[in-house]
């Protein structure tokens, strides 16, 4: 699969889109009186600008061979929702790269090409060897280098804090002091703590008020230590790269100008971070809400009705995934990423006349077949992607409903994601069907709607709201196919929290 990444024209924000435009006071965008212009030249076709518009906020994220595509993906696609400018750069001798996953992005253009700009804000993805890649761009380094010198953002996640990040010094050169919390005191204790606590033990045995003195030479110790460098936070199986005093066991973990996370799982969290540096908390809340992302801690993820088993024999199950113009890139990566790293064989098809479509957030997105190769043979699991004009696209496929048809006769299994439901629903395939969907859509569905519920599962079908629930969706698929071990298996590897029971 190949995906080619497009930056956000600098254009006035979509109604689904908030941007710093859209915090622009009422007086400062008040039209003037009207008056006649004479005709401007032929060869004038600069646009007009407004006089106290506000330039977009540049972000770069650079990619490499084994980037992490989840990563990727959902950064560019949270802070151009976000309103940014984002650009896509190649650290390779080719614009084109191949992702962790196997899936091939296209980069907007060279790193090179990018040394002499200033960004608000450059974001590494990780992913191996994707970060080693990143580490050893010298262009790059300079940029990052410039950009935490010049005391602008700058993040990373998964393995690029401790593979990226630390061999070029600047998590030394970060300054941030942190007051500790009584969580820290069970982090072993270094050098420098141990000594704190000697010299206020030995203080306090001549006042008789030793803990109180032992706790106070933790705290301070840790003040000082803090103090000499930034704390980090990454993937679990670097964890043990940074120095002890270095790193924390958080999703997310801000220190001044400095933003780390930890998995493709918690890239949400970290986009959202970022975007609200860059725009303010109030644009952060309004694109959660926008992703389906909760924020309550509910019990709901997952219903299901009328429970079968999942059969697929001995072989390896097949996935097809079509996709179309506007489909949600998203969830195409997601499902990809998750189920082909539970060793499904997935393939992507698509409606259109020719492989490359350009998905929801400008993402174009090369295929590797089209629909009319899929009915060659058959898939234990059709699931359809969201978005708005990729659902409608994806409607008008006559192969595509054919598929859907057979697949529902030959009592296989299928799905769809936020609107795509819609498709479902016109095809007859929820007759007596209990299932869920994009806000938007699940009200039409009356009596068959389960709110509330990221996913449901009723026999055969499985459906999901959308965006953010995508994970949920794409391992509970992982543990119906292959057992929640598995499931489980690579829910650690995405750092994702997989439900106990």
């Amino acid at each position: 699969m190949l995906l080619l990444l497009l930056p956000q024209p600098p254009t006035a924000p979509s109604p689904v889109t908030v941007s710093a435009a859209a915090c622009t006071p009422f007086a400062a965008v008040t039209p003037p009186r009207q008056r006649t212009l004479p005709p401007k030249p032929a060869l004038s076709v600069s646009p007009p600008t407004a006089p106290n518009a506000v330039p977009p906020k540049k972000v770069l994220v650079p990619i490499g061979l084994g980037t992490e595509e989840m990563e990727a993906v959902i950064m560019i696609h949270v802070l151009r929702r976000a309103g940014a400018a984002v650009t896509v750069a190649s650290v390779e001798p080719h614009l084109q790269v191949e992702a962790a996953g196997g899936t091939k992005l296209v980069a907007d253009t060279s790193i090179s090409a990018c040394s002499d700009q200033i960004f608000d804000l450059v974001a590494l993805p990780g992913g191996m060897p994707g970060s080693a890649r990143l580490r050893d761009c010298d262009v790059l380094r300079k940029i990052t280098c410039r950009q935490a010198e010049e005391n602008r953002l700058y993040g990373a996640i998964c393995a690029a804090p401790a593979v990226t990040l630390l061999p070029w010094g600047l998590l030394k050169k970060k300054k941030s002091m942190i007051m500790p919390t009584h969580e820290s005191f069970l982090h072993k204790p270094n050098t420098l703590e141990t000594g704190g606590v000697c010299f206020f033990l030995i203080l306090g045995l001549q006042l008789r008020v030793e803990f109180h003195f032992a706790v106070y030479g933790v705290i301070w110790s840790r003040l000082i230590c803090s103090s000499l460098s930034c704390k980090i936070t990454c993937h679990p199986a670097f964890f043990d790269k940074l120095p002890t005093f270095w790193a924390v066991k958080s999703n997310i973990q801000v220190s001044r100008g400095l933003t780390t996370s930890r998995g493709p799982a918690t890239t949400y969290q970290f986009a959202l971070s970022l975007a609200e540096q860059l725009f303010g908390e109030s644009v952060a809340k309004q694109i959660a809400e926008l992703l389906l992302m909760r924020t309550d801690d509910d019990n709901a993820a997952k219903k299901e009705f009328n429970k079968v088993e999942w059969s697929v024999g001995h072989h390896t199950p097949s996935v097809l995934i079509p996709i179309a113009h506007g489909s949600e890139e998203i969830e195409v990566v997601t499902m990809v990423d998750i189920l082909r790293r539970a060793k499904a064989n997935v393939t992507v098809a698509s409606v259109e006349k020719s492989l490359e479509v350009l998905a929801s957030q400008g993402t174009k997105i090369v295929a590797d077949i089209l629909i009319s190769d899929a009915q060659e043979s058959a898939h234990d699991l059709i699931i359809l992607p969201g978005g708005t004009a990729g659902a409608q696209r994806l409607s008008k496929s006559k192969i595509l409903k054919k598929l859907l048809k057979e697949q529902n006769s030959a009592g296989r299994i299928y799905g769809a994601i936020c609107s795509s439901l819609s498709i479902l629903c016109k095809q007859g395939l929820l007759k007596d069907k209990r299932a869920t969907a994009h806000p938007f859509v699940v009200d039409k569905l009356k009596d068959q709607a389960i709110n509330g519920a990221k996913v449901v599962i009723d026999g055969k079908l499985i459906t999901s709201e959308g965006l953010a629930t995508v994970t949920d969706l794409a391992l509970t698929i992982v543990s119906k196919l292959y057992g929640n071990g598995r499931a489980r298996s690579v829910a650690e590897g995405l750092v994702f929290e997989y439900p106990k029971k």
